[in-house]
């Protein structure tokens, strides 16, 4: 799988969804949880610069996917503070 994956004519960061997929496949009750959403956030950072990719795949994810809402609660405001540092 490359680096990106264009959905509807979208581009989209690949690792980021398959981290989703993978997160909400054939265990618990396909929700995202906030473990889930740590890893989703360790992998936005690992580049040190939230990307206009990044945060199109995360919009995608947050819309497309189920979470808890401690898990939705979680990313949002941990992303939010994160990204106001960049």
């Amino acid at each position: 799988m490359g680096y990106y994956k264009t959905i509807d004519g979208v581009k989209y960061d690949a690792e980021l969804l398959e981290a989703a997929e993978k997160a909400v496949a054939g265990r618990g009750d396909g929700r995202i949880s906030l473990e889930d959403a740590q890893d989703l956030l360790e992998k936005v950072k690992d580049g040190d610069t939230y990307t206009d990719v990044e945060k199109a795949t995360m919009a995608y994810i947050r819309d497309n996917f189920k979470w808890t809402e401690q898990a939705d609660e979680w990313f949002r405001t941990e992303i939010r503070k994160w990204a106001a540092t960049k």
